[in-house]
């Protein structure tokens, strides 16, 4: 679920791009932008596809699309006239009188509704406002507040997460050389040391979390099989009730749940490849997203290759679905995020497979520390402060090398990611276990350091900074903190 916002106008660049992990970094501040153009002139909300809206605002000698929590900066090409992250042009129209009325896109009009932009809206352009001096303000640490949440919570110091490198990660943030990382946790041996916000997000507000969504729908899966709703390796398309599915194939039968789980279902759907039949940018036009799903062709025999298919895992929603005999959204509160203490009004899911949804995608919307209990979940092999929510089992099985998909493990809705640390003793090796969504929705589970970190963020169709944080200094600083304290112990 790369969960494109703003269909057309990312159109181009999700096809070229690697969903949800895409390549190549992108900062805002390369953006050039043509010095005689006044950029508050094209300012405003504009119409925009199937009946939603889009907000112009400037900022940072820059003009930034926005629709929905997406931005996309825009580059100026030529007097009224700028291209979007694709290398589509968009030129804008004015009337008579010299006005900015709308713009134009692959041929179609969007009108200018009206001028104005919120402060809501600007905030989504600056990490925090700037200081009395009109400069970047500057972190100092300070301990997050204990809730009634059932996380806890610690400062920062010997032991646990260097005061410096966490000022090193957030003042990036502010600066700008990390851009567009919304929220990030640190919990670290047992507690919280860090929990900052930015661009006007907060603690209670959730967050959109693309692909990672998968990762809950692989939970709810391990909860209906510990429930006995379903099994890991029985044949489950039948289970969707359809009379009759198109490109008729013995393998299709044979397609189960461990299989959609792991992309690797045999069917012709691969996000990353835009020619691909079953690519989601095609799919989600469909009446019935399940439906267009198993009418694909096959390409090889299920539970033997690995392509990335957001279409499997809503499948396996729905399949999830009809085996409780109830929405998925309330099997979810019911038997996951209720027992975890976060209530119903505290994230949202509009779970709705076809062609209405085409612009939500089936995505869920989660906060930080929401996600960060997954990870502590996960950490804790299925449990949550004593009480058996998922089964170790399927916890062990989740976080196996299930498939290979894009030269990465893969188990049932995670990832597997290797990486070089550098530290004080050389270049160390070290795994991490990775819940991840387009735009830097981040949860990294690090066994060896008993370490989970969450990162939301805005880098959509693009590399996060979230990668070069982890790689390049909360892991070394944590490496070498812990060699430390090795060395003193001994001494």
């Amino acid at each position: 679920m790369q969960h494109i916002i703003g269909r057309l106008l990312v159109l181009s660049l999700l096809l070229a791009a690697a969903s949800t992990y895409g390549q190549g970094q992108a900062s805002a501040r390369t953006d050039s932008l043509s010095p005689q153009q006044d950029l508050s002139e094209f300012e405003g909300l504009y119409r925009y596809r199937d009946g939603g809206r889009l907000v112009m605002v400037a900022g940072g000698g820059r003009l930034v699309a926005l629709i929905g929590e997406a931005k996309y900066p825009l580059r100026a090409v030529a007097t009224d006239t700028f291209t979007n992250p694709s290398g589509d042009e968009l030129p804008f129209m004015r009337n008579s009188a010299g006005e900015v009325v709308g713009f134009k896109e692959h041929g179609e009009i969007f009108a200018r509704l009206s001028t104005g932009v919120g402060a809501e809206t600007r905030q989504l352009l600056v990490p925090r406002p700037p200081g009395p001096d009109g400069r970047p303000q500057r972190y100092r640490c300070t301990q997050p507040p204990e809730l009634a949440d059932g996380i806890r919570v610690a400062e920062m110091g010997p032991g646990t997460l260097p005061r410096n490198a966490a000022e090193i990660v957030v003042n990036g943030v502010l600066d700008g050389s990390y851009p567009d990382i919304r929220a990030i946790a640190v919990h670290h041996k047992g507690a919280l040391v860090l929990e900052e916000y930015f661009y006007g997000y907060e603690r209670a507000r959730p967050h959109q979390m693309r692909s990672l969504t998968k990762s809950v729908i692989s939970l709810l899966a391990g909860a209906a099989v510990d429930r006995g709703l379903l099994r890991a390796d029985e044949p489950v398309v039948s289970r969707l009730g359809y009379a009759s599915i198109a490109s008729p194939d013995p393998r299709k039968g044979r397609i189960t749940l461990t299989d959609l789980l792991s992309n690797q279902s045999g069917l012709a759907c691969d996000d990353h490849d835009g020619a691909s039949p079953g690519n989601e940018v095609k799919l989600y036009e469909a009446a019935d997203w399940p439906k267009a799903f198993v009418d694909l062709p096959m390409l090889a025999e299920p539970g033997t290759t690995g392509r990335y298919c957001s279409f499997g895992f809503i499948t396996a929603g729905r399949i999830i679905e009809l085996a409780a005999g109830k929405p998925l959204a309330q099997f979810a509160q019911e038997v996951l995020f209720g027992p975890m203490d976060i209530a119903r009004t505290q994230w949202r899911w509009t779970f709705v497979l076809d062609r209405s949804q085409r612009n939500e995608f089936g995505q869920i919307h989660l906060r930080p520390r929401d996600m960060l209990k997954l990870g502590l979940l996960i950490q804790q092999r299925g449990a949550w402060q004593a009480r058996r929510i998922i089964s170790e089992s399927w916890i062990d099985a989740t976080v196996a090398m299930q498939s290979r998909v894009d030269d990465s493990g893969y188990g049932l809705g995670i990832w597997h990611r290797w990486y070089g640390v550098p530290t004080a003793k050389g270049t160390q090796r070290v795994e991490t276990i990775m819940l991840s969504g387009n735009g830097g929705q981040k949860v990294y589970i690090v066994p060896a350091l008993e370490l989970v970190v969450v990162f939301t963020g805005g880098s959509f169709n693009r590399e996060s900074p979230a990668n070069r944080i982890i790689a390049r200094v909360l892991l070394p600083a944590l490496l070498d903190a812990e060699a430390a304290t090795a060395r003193s112990a001994h001494h």
